[in-house]
């Protein structure tokens, strides 16, 4: 029988598949990308570069440090052509120097060789890398004016000869170093602009333009890891802390408050004390709403007291800490210290030298700001009957050294710089008491950073001594002895500078009383007039 041939398609179908294996399922496979690695960048480090910069480079994955120049692709030098870093150097002369600016012409021209005459310095000190550094900058330096110095015999080297003043990078400034302004900025300054400062030094990558822009993408400041710091100042890390002397609202102080204004004390001086990030006040006197309307009333008897009012001028000027170890804290009743302090602390204000009894008097008032961690520490070492605070009663607290020397060091011991103030025994000489020298010594052995002399009606002097700045008074802020000498119209208001947890400098303001109430800033030759005196009675 013949098949139809479409039948016989069906039959030859049906035996293939029956007689076929399915296949398996075969899952697809992800395709694998190939890591490719970044080509691996050279760099070399110049010998004359900053320790912090060369230091501040990372051991990062495709970046090599050459120990030579040789082939490497590329150079981290002095320059803007593709930024890395912004190093600010400093102009420094020894902390007893009048001077306060000089303009970049001096400085250069003193460097070049090419102006020598006028001017407060004869000689530049500085290391063998910043030399280097500042001729790619000014050029060749002037052997007679340009002395290269160890970095480590720098200060000595300047405070041998006085007028010798070095360039410094930031990093290196210490108390010991009074820091130059140069064309009106100084990098101490809190209103610094570092686009008009000339000793702001450029670092930049240098060489292949492709491997350039490699390593800025990879490593430079735009990159998630920056390998390179991009200065060594930071204005996140700075604060500054002003000190002052006597302030009592009383007397004649108090009459031209009264018919002047409450805050007409401050009109010169109000912005400076509230540029402070902390500001210190010495309120030697409590506020009493019984105080006597006529301010001179109980002067004759040194039974002081202040209208509760007056406070709104410590409010003006931006008040922070108020140090309670003055003679007069006490002069009315237990009731009015009480008030006092209840009055600074609604206003968030902290206290230290007395309190509500003895142990809130010890305590220290603690501060931290941009990472700089301050204490105050402070106590009144006349008599004991200036100070009578007790387990039971308020007031200033006395001197005791063995007990204040263990605050100051468990206070250190916390991470803490310490400033010390006394309230101490009262001279009218610029000189330095050698009765207040071993008190103000062992303060520092303790671990203060800074000792102060609050009770001073006058400026007196300075000394350092191991490490730490004391200063032996600073005279009056707000007090009306205008009448009584010429020293008692001057004082000084002491701008201690931190810097990464670390006491670096002091500005030395100025001020003049011009009646009762109201201090002005020096003019320059009164300035220089109160500073020559002070530091040459520092044995200086």
């Amino acid at each position: 029988m013949k098949l139809k041939p479409y039948l016989i398609i069906f039959l030859i179908f049906f035996a293939l598949t029956a007689c076929s294996k399915q296949p398996e399922t075969i899952e697809p496979q992800s395709e694998e990308i190939p890591v490719v690695e970044p080509k691996t960048i050279s760099i070399w480090l110049p010998p004359y570069l900053p320790e912090k910069l060369a230091k501040s480079q990372k051991q990062a994955d495709g970046l090599v440090v050459y120990a030579s120049q040789g082939s490497a692709d590329l150079i981290l030098d002095v320059s803007d052509e593709s930024l890395v870093a912004e190093w600010v150097y400093v102009l420094a002369a020894p902390f007893p120097t009048v001077e306060d600016e000089i303009s970049s012409r001096e400085m250069i021209g003193l460097w070049s060789g090419s102006q020598t005459d006028g001017l407060p310095f004869d000689e530049l000190l500085v290391d063998g890398g910043t030399k280097a550094i500042l001729e790619r900058l000014w050029g060749p330096a002037s052997v007679q004016n340009v002395r290269v110095v160890s970095k480590n015999d720098l200060i000595t080297a300047a405070w041998d000869k006085q007028t010798a003043w070095a360039i410094i990078p930031f990093e290196m400034v210490e108390p010991r170093w009074k820091v130059i302004a140069v064309d009106s900025q100084s990098p101490l300054g809190k209103s610094f602009n570092p686009q008009l400062y000339p000793l702001m030094v450029p670092f930049s990558v240098v060489g292949d333009p492709a491997m350039t822009a490699d390593f800025q993408s990879r490593f430079g400041l735009e990159s998630q890891a920056p390998v390179f710091t991009q200065s060594n100042r930071d204005a996140g890390k700075l604060t500054t802390v002003m000190v002052t002397g006597v302030t009592a609202l009383v007397g004649g102080t108090a009459f031209l408050m009264d018919r002047n204004g409450i805050t007409y004390p401050s009109i010169d001086i109000g912005d400076l004390l509230r540029s402070a990030d902390i500001l210190h006040i010495n309120n030697e006197v409590s506020f009493s709403p019984s105080c006597s309307s006529n301010p001179f009333t109980d002067r004759a008897n040194l039974i002081l007291c202040s209208k509760p009012q007056y406070i709104q001028l410590l409010e003006a000027i931006g008040t922070d800490v108020v140090e309670l170890a003055g003679d007069h804290f006490i002069d009315q009743s237990d009731e009015a210290m009480l008030n006092t302090i209840d009055m600074y602390e609604q206003r968030g204000w902290k206290y230290y030298g007395g309190g509500r009894d003895y142990q809130d008097g010890i305590k220290p008032a603690l501060f931290e700001h941009n990472g700089n961690k301050i204490a105050f520490i402070g106590c009144n070492a006349k008599a004991p009957g200036y100070a009578r605070a007790s387990a039971a009663t308020p007031g200033s607290v006395h001197c005791d050294m063995d007990l204040m020397a263990d605050e100051v060091r468990q206070t250190k011991a916390e991470g803490y710089q310490p400033i010390f103030t006394f309230q101490h025994i009262e001279y009218y000489a610029y000189n330095i008491n050698p009765n207040l020298v071993e008190d103000f010594h062992r303060a520092a052995d303790a671990g203060a950073v800074i000792v102060s002399g609050s009770q001073a009606h006058m400026p007196h002097g300075f000394e350092f001594y191991k490490g730490s700045m004391l200063h032996y008074g600073l005279g009056n802020l707000f007090f009306d002895q205008y009448n009584e000498s010429q020293e008692q119209r001057m004082a000084f208001i002491d701008e201690h500078i931190f810097y990464e947890n670390r006491y670096i400098g002091t500005r030395l303001v100025t001020i003049q009383f011009i009646d009762w109430a109201r201090p002005r800033f020096m003019t320059e030759d009164e300035r220089s007039e109160l500073l020559r005196n002070v530091f040459f009675a520092s044995g200086w």
